[in-house]
């Protein structure tokens, strides 16, 4: 799967991102994106503190579905996680049929 995009950035996907970078053999590169980009800084810090792997950060609003599918484009990722808040879940999967990326909720 090698690269991954999460969106959201709460408590769920704090641990869903260290899962992750705890298993790189699946997950070798990690993208994380949400409104608050301070919110994803943390969670990469916490992560290279604990694992040493370095995860990339974004802010996105996830209900601009054409600056969501620009970011996807741009990442290119496998994989699309989505552990934003469930009234964003329409936004995001319009955004990955936008692109033709694998959507997991």
């Amino acid at each position: 799967m090698s690269r991954v995009l999460v969106i959201g950035a709460g408590g769920v996907s704090s641990v869903c991102v260290h899962k992750m970078a705890m298993n790189s053999a699946i997950f070798s590169d990690i993208h994380l994106a949400s409104r608050t980009l301070a919110k994803c800084d943390a969670i990469a810090e916490s992560v290279k503190a604990r694992t040493g792997a370095k995860i990339a950060t974004y802010a996105i609003d996830a209900e601009d579905v054409p600056a969501l599918t620009a970011l996807i484009e741009r990442i290119g990722p496998k994989l699309l996680v989505n552990l934003a808040l469930p009234y964003q879940d329409l936004t995001i999967m319009e955004a990955c049929l936008n692109v033709g990326v694998d959507y997991l909720d």
